[in-house]
């Protein structure tokens, strides 16, 4: 596959995760919410840092910040600074989920506020990631 090709495989991934967002929203499941919304802004911001930097070495990780960062002066538009702070965010929700302990923890503090705030915030970045491709 070349690098249009991966930013495509990406980008039809993620759109499922901002999809199954919105499930979680309706049936309550607040942290799998938030938890799908990290999954897809970090698939998108792969598949850019696929166009931009090396489409076949894309880092095995989890921190959306560090992807973003590292295509940050290829762009033709500067990276919003709330981003920075919603990339940040997502990042640690990825980490906490791995932990069954933890996740169930996290379920009892995240509010449907807080989700619906936080799939606000990502659908607008996610858009924002795709206007990236050249």
């Amino acid at each position: 596959m070349n690098a249009t090709e991966k930013y495509t495989y990406w980008l039809e991934h993620a759109q499922y995760d901002m999809r199954a967002v919105k499930a979680m929203l309706d049936t309550g499941m607040w942290v799998y919410a938030v938890l799908m919304c990290q999954q897809a802004i970090e698939k998108l911001a792969k598949g850019v840092y696929g166009l931009f930097i090396n489409a076949d070495n894309i880092p095995r990780v989890h921190n959306i910040l560090r992807l973003v960062k590292e295509v940050e002066d290829k762009l033709q538009k500067p990276v919003k600074e709330e981003y920075f702070g919603l990339f940040e965010t997502l990042s640690g929700y990825y980490l906490s989920s791995r932990y069954p302990d933890f996740t169930n923890t996290l379920a009892k503090t995240i509010t449907e506020n807080d989700a619906r705030e936080l799939h606000r915030q990502s659908e607008e970045a996610f858009a924002w990631l795709q206007t990236l491709k050249p």
